[in-house]
C-alpha cells in the first residue's frame, strides 16, 4: 500500500524527480504525527484516498498482533464463561480493561465532550468513561500499556497519557459519533483522522486569519443590517456565525476534489448572510429588498429570506457554480428537492460517482428532529434512483425551535441528529465557538463524502442572540437561557482575542478587518472575494429557449406509421432465452398485433410508445413512483422479469445506441420526499421528461407541501420553471374513500395564471399525444394528469394507430361517432371515466337527442374549443355537467363559471345544470351496493333532469 501512495504522489507533475524523496520523508512524517508537517502538505495527505480503513499507513504488526489476541481472549471468555486461563494474570485483565476503555471513549466521549457555547446543558457524568468503571485504580495510571489501535502515541503508553489523549480527541470541542457504523474501514478512518492530531490541528497563521475574516464577514453584516434596518425580520446568524467559515471551507474542498456545482439548501436562520458571505449576493440588492423595492417584473414575489441565487466561485480546483435552492417557510422540504437538482446535475454530466456536483443541505435543530420529510430523505440516499453520492448536512443548532427549547419537548432522543444514525451516517458535533473545531470536521465531512459517497453531518452547537426573528423578545419564554446569552462575548471577539494573545495579529489588525467589512458595505461592493466576475456559463442550466411562450403554443406531436412501426418492434423484442410470466406474455403479444394494426391499441401501448418517440428524438425521460415498473394496474409493463434467475430487462433503454437516457425506478414508499425530489430533478432537466406517478391519485395528499409551495407557485413566486409531470390515477369504482379520488379540486383550486395544467384524457392516443406535448412544446409548466384505472383495458377506451401518426392532443372531445347535430337538444358536459358509463346509456336508449362532449383540460381551460365545437349545436333545450365525484368535490365548484360562460355565448337563455353526487365530507362511499346505486342515480340524472 505504501507503494500505491507514493506511486500516486510520482504521478503528480510537481512532486517528480528529485522532490520525490523530500515528499517521501514528509509522508513519513505524517503518518507520525501529522500535525509535525506543514498544513497544506497535510491536507494534502489527508484526501489522499484510503485502502480498506487506512490512509497509506503501514499497520504495526504488533499492533494488529494485540487486536488478534484480544478477540481470541473475549471469544475464550465467552465460550467458557469466564475468564480463560492464560488471561488470569492481573496485568493481562487491566489490559483488556485498557482496551475496553479506549473503546468506551470512541462510543461515548461526545457525551462529555463540551460543545455548548452557553455551558448551560446539564450532562450526567458516562460512567464507561472513568477508569475505575473498568476496574482501573489511581496505582494503574503510570503503568504502560499496549495501546492496540490507537492512532496516538507508541505502542505502549502510561494509562495517565492514554486517558489524557482519548479526553482531547473525544472529549473537547468536538463529539464525534462514529461507531454506530458498522463498517470497520469507516471507523478506522475516523480514529485515523482525529486521534494522530487529538481532534486539533495546528493551522497555519494564514488560515486562522482566513478563519477570522469570514467571522468578522458573517458578524458585520449582522450588526449592519441590524443598525441599519432596526426591528426587521432578517433571521439573522447571530450566534451561529461559525457557519460562514463551515460553508466556505465545505465549498472550497469540494472544488480541490473536482466538483464543478454545488447545490445548497436552508431555511431561514443565517440565509441573508450566506447569500452576501457566500454566494456573493450583491449587498445594494439586499438593502433595496429590506426598503421593499421591487426588483421583478412579473410574479408576486417572495420575502427576501425565501429567495435562491446562483453565482460562480474560484477554488484551488478551478471554478465552481454555486445555486441556493429557494425554500418556503416547511423547513426540511428543501433536503429533497437539492438532491433531486444534485441528481439531475450528475446525469447531466455523467457524474456517476458524484465527484462534480455536491449537495450542501442546512438544517435548523428543532425541523431536523421533527419533520418526517428528513428520514423520508435520508432514507432514499443510497436507494438506485435516488443516491448522489453522499450530502453534506449542516446542523445550525440553535438550542431551541421557535420557543421550545426544554428536549422533553422538542424530541425523544439525546440529539437532534440522532435521526441521521439509521442510516449509519457519522455525525460530528462541535461547539460554534471554537472557529478552529468547526474547520477540522468541515474537512473531515467533505473528505469523508468524498472517500465512501455517503451522508455526513456536521451538528453547529450554537444559540440565538435573539429571538426567533428580531421581533421577537426571547426572554419571555427563555429567560435563563437569554441571561446567559447577553453576558457572552461574540464567537469572533472570543476567537480575535485568542489570535491577539497568540501573536497571530495585534488588536489594531483586528479592527481594521472590520472595518474595511464595514466600508464594504457602505459602497455596496461583492464581499466574497472569491466571487467571479464574469462566470462560466457552461456551468449553468440554460432555461432561455423555454422562455416567454404563451401556453396555446404549437407543436408536433404525430409520428410516421414507419417510426411507429419500428419503434413498435423494439418495445416487443426480448433478449434470448428471456422467459416472462404469463399474463405479461400475452400484453407483449398483443403489442405487437397493436403495431401490426391488428388489434385496437390501449392505454399501456398509448403510453409507452410515447416515451419510445420521445427517445428516439433525444429527449431523455425519469419516471418514478411506488409501482412504475408495471404499473400498479399492470398496464404499462415497462421492466420485465425473466422468469427463470429473476433478471430484468427495460426495452425503453434498447431504442436506439446512442438515445439518451431512460431511468424508471420503483420509489420507496414515500410521497413527500420523493415528489419534492422529482420537482427539484425537472427544474434542472428542462429538456426532458420527467414523471412522478402516485399508486392511486389519493396518495399525492402525503406531498400536499409540494405542490402548493412548489409545484404549482414556484414560478409565480420564483420565476422559477419546470415541466414535472404528475400521473394520478382517479375513478369512482366502488373502491371506497382512498382509493378513488386524486383529489381533482385542489389542483383547479390552486390554479391561475396559467400556472399549471390539469388534463383528464380518456383515450390512448389522448395521452400519447399529451405527454409527447408536454416535453414538445416550447415551455414548461406543471401537467397534472388525471390518469384512469378500469379504463386501461375498456373495450371502448382504445384507438388507431392513425390517431398517432395525425392531430395533436385535443382539449375538448366528442363522440367517436356522434349524433346529427340537428338532432340534439341535450348536452352532456363531463371528463374522465364517466363519459363511457353515460356513453353506454345512451348507447342502450337509442338517444339520438344527446350529445357528449369531454372536456379533457380542465385548466387553463379551453374555452375556445369549447366555443368551436358548441357552434354545432343550435337547437339545445338543456344542458348538464356530469361528475361522478360528490358536488364539492371534482370540477364543478372550480370549472362551472367556464362553463356557463361558453353557453352564454352560445345562447344566453340556457343554464347549465348539474348530475352528480351529493356533497360530502368524504370523497366516495366504502359500500359496493350504495356506489353503484350512486352511480346509477348520477348517470340517469344527466339523461332525465
Amino acid at each position: 500500500m505504501h507503494e500505491s501512495i507514493m506511486e500516486q504522489l510520482w504521478q503528480t507533475s510537481h512532486l517528480q524527480g528529485g522532490n520525490l524523496a523530500y515528499v517521501e520523508q514528509l509522508f513519513e512524517t505524517y503518518l507520525t504525527d501529522p500535525n509535525a508537517v506543514p498544513e497544506e502538505w497535510r491536507s494534502y495527505f489527508d484526501r489522499l484516498p484510503s485502502v480498506d480503513g487506512y490512509k497509506g499507513r503501514d499497520v504495526s504488526h504488533a499492533s494488529i498482533r494485540q487486536q488478534f489476541e484480544h478477540i481470541s481472549k473475549n471469544q475464550r471468555f465467552l465460550a467458557t464463561g469466564g475468564v480463560p486461563a492464560s488471561a488470569t494474570a492481573d496485568a493481562d485483565k487491566k489490559q483488556i480493561r485498557v482496551l475496553q476503555l479506549i473503546n468506551a471513549f470512541r462510543f461515548r466521549g461526545h457525551q462529555e465532550a463540551k460543545l455548548d457555547p452557553l455551558g448551560v446543558w446539564n450532562r450526567p457524568p458516562v460512567e464507561d468513561l472513568d477508569p475505575a468503571f473498568h476496574e482501573l485504580t489511581e496505582a494503574d495510571h503510570d503503568l504502560e500499556f499496549q495501546t492496540g489501535s490507537l492512532c496516538f502515541g507508541a505502542e505502549t503508553m502510561r494509562l495517565r497519557d492514554i486517558v489524557d489523549g482519548l479526553r482531547e480527541t473525544y472529549c473537547g470541542s468536538i463529539g464525534a459519533e462514529y461507531m454506530h457504523i458498522v463498517d470497520t474501514r469507516r471507523k478506522r478512518w475516523f480514529q485515523q483522522r482525529m486521534e494522530p492530531v487529538k481532534s486539533r490541528p495546528n493551522f497555519e497563521a494564514r488560515t486562522r486569519k482566513h478563519l477570522l475574516e469570514r467571522l468578522t464577514a458573517a458578524e458585520g453584516l449582522e450588526k449592519y443590517l441590524g443598525s441599519r434596518y432596526p426591528g426587521v425580520k432578517r433571521f439573522g446568524l447571530e450566534g451561529g456565525e461559525s457557519l460562514i467559515p463551515c460553508l466556505d471551507e465545505l465549498i472550497q474542498r469540494a472544488g480541490s476534489y473536482g466538483a464543478k456545482e454545488v447545490v445548497v439548501g436552508m431555511a431561514h436562520r443565517g440565509r441573508l448572510n450566506v447569500l452576501v458571505n457566500t454566494l456573493g449576493k450583491n449587498p445594494k440588492e439586499l438593502f433595496d429588498e429590506f426598503e421593499g423595492k421591487k426588483l421583478a417584473d412579473s410574479g408576486s414575489g417572495d420575502v427576501k429570506y425565501h429567495q435562491g441565487f446562483s453565482s460562480n466561485v474560484m477554488t484551488d480546483g478551478g471554478e465552481i457554480h454555486l445555486a441556493l435552492a429557494f425554500n418556503p417557510s416547511h423547513l426540511e422540504i428543501v433536503s429533497p428537492v437539492v438532491v433531486g437538482s444534485v441528481r439531475a446535475r450528475q446525469t447531466r454530466r455523467d457524474d456517476k460517482d458524484g465527484a462534480q456536483c455536491v449537495p450542501i443541505v442546512m438544517h435548523g435543530d428543532a425541523s431536523f428532529a421533527g419533520q418526517g420529510v428528513v428520514m423520508e430523505t435520508l432514507q432514499m440516499s443510497q436507494t438506485r434512483g435516488y443516491g448522489i453520492g453522499g450530502t453534506i448536512h449542516v446542523v445550525i443548532n440553535n438550542q431551541v425551535g421557535f420557543t421550545t427549547s426544554k428536549q422533553e419537548d422538542a424530541r425523544s432522543t439525546e440529539y437532534c441528529t440522532d435521526v441521521a444514525k439509521m442510516i449509519q451516517a457519522p455525525i460530528l458535533h462541535v461547539n460554534a465557538d471554537d472557529p478552529e473545531a468547526v474547520y477540522f470536521v468541515t474537512q473531515m465531512a467533505m473528505d469523508y463524502r468524498h472517500e465512501f459517497k455517503e451522508d455526513v453531518v456536521i451538528d453547529l452547537v450554537c444559540y440565538r442572540r435573539r429571538g426567533h426573528n428580531e421581533a421577537d423578545e426571547p426572554a419571555a419564554t427563555q429567560p435563563l437561557m437569554y441571561e446567559k446569552i447577553r453576558g457572552l462575548k461574540t464567537t469572533r471577539a472570543i476567537y480575535a482575542e485568542k489570535l491577539i494573545a497568540d501573536g497571530v495579529i495585534t488588536e489594531e489588525e483586528s479592527k481594521q478587518t472590520e472595518l474595511e467589512y464595514r466600508d464594504a458595505l457602505d459602497k455596496g461592493d461583492h464581499v466574497v472575494k472569491s466571487l467571479v466576475k464574469e462566470p462560466n456559463k457552461d456551468l449553468y442550466v440554460d432555461w432561455t429557449p423555454y422562455l416567454g411562450h404563451e401556453w396555446t403554443a404549437k407543436c408536433k406531436s404525430s409520428v410516421s406509421l414507419r417510426t411507429i412501426q419500428k419503434l413498435g418492434k423494439k418495445l416487443t423484442a426480448l433478449p434470448e432465452g428471456f422467459s416472462v410470466q404469463r399474463q405479461v406474455s400475452k400484453i407483449v403479444s398483443d403489442r405487437e398485433k397493436m403495431t401490426a394494426g391488428a388489434l385496437p391499441i390501449n392505454w399501456g401501448y398509448g403510453e409507452v410508445m410515447a416515451y419510445a418517440t420521445l427517445l428516439d428524438e433525444g429527449h431523455p425521460i425519469r419516471i418514478t413512483g411506488q409501482d412504475v415498473g408495471r404499473g400498479t394496474f399492470s398496464h404499462r409493463h415497462a421492466v420485465l422479469h425473466n422468469q427463470k434467475d429473476g433478471s430484468t430487462h427495460i426495452s425503453l433503454e434498447h431504442i436506439a445506441e446512442d438515445q439518451p437516457k431512460f431511468e424508471i425506478y420503483d420509489s420507496l414508499l414515500s410521497e413527500e420526499a420523493v415528489m419534492a425530489f422529482e420537482y427539484g430533478y425537472s427544474t434542472t432537466s428542462p429538456s426532458g421528461l420527467v414523471v412522478w406517478e402516485a399508486q392511486f391519485g389519493d396518495f399525492s395528499n402525503g406531498a400536499q407541501v409540494v405542490i402548493d409551495q412548489f409545484l404549482t407557485s414556484g414560478e409565480h413566486k420564483w420565476g422559477r420553471l419546470c415541466g414535472l409531470t404528475l400521473l394520478l390515477p382517479h375513478g369512482y369504482e366502488g373502491q371506497g374513500p382512498e382509493h378513488s379520488s386524486a383529489r381533482l379540486e385542489r389542483f383547479l383550486q390552486l390554479s391561475a395564471e396559467h400556472n399549471i395544467q390539469v388534463c383528464v384524457p380518456t383515450t390512448p392516443s389522448q395521452v400519447f399525444h399529451m405527454l409527447r406535448r408536454q416535453v414538445k412544446r416550447p415551455l414548461r409548466k406543471p401537467l397534472v394528469a388525471i390518469t384512469p384505472k378500469s379504463l386501461l383495458r375498456h373495450k371502448e377506451a382504445t384507438s388507431d394507430l392513425e390517431d398517432l401518426t395525425s392531430g395533436t392532443f385535443k382539449t375538448v372531445l366528442p363522440e367517436k361517432e356522434p349524433s346529427d347535430p340537428k338532432k340534439v337538444t341535450r348536452l352532456i358536459l363531463c371528463s374522465g371515466k364517466v363519459y363511457f358509463d353515460l356513453l353506454e346509456r345512451k348507447k342502450n336508449d337509442e338517444r339520438d337527442d344527446v350529445a357528449i362532449v369531454r372536456i379533457e383540460q380542465l385548466y387553463p381551460f379551453p374555452g375556445d374549443d369549447l366555443d368551436e365545437l358548441l357552434s354545432q349545436y343550435t337547437k339545445l333545450k338543456h344542458v348538464v355537467w356530469c361528475q361522478e365525484e360528490p358536488m364539492n368535490q371534482g370540477a364543478w365548484y372550480c370549472s362551472q363559471h367556464h362553463m356557463r360562460n361558453a353557453l352564454y355565448r352560445l345562447n344566453p337563455k340556457l343554464y347549465l345544470q348539474y348530475a352528480g353526487r351529493d356533497a360530502s365530507a368524504a370523497p366516495a362511499c366504502g359500500h359496493m351496493s350504495v356506489h353503484l346505486k350512486e352511480q346509477k342515480k348520477l348517470v340517469n340524472d344527466a339523461f332525465e333532469i
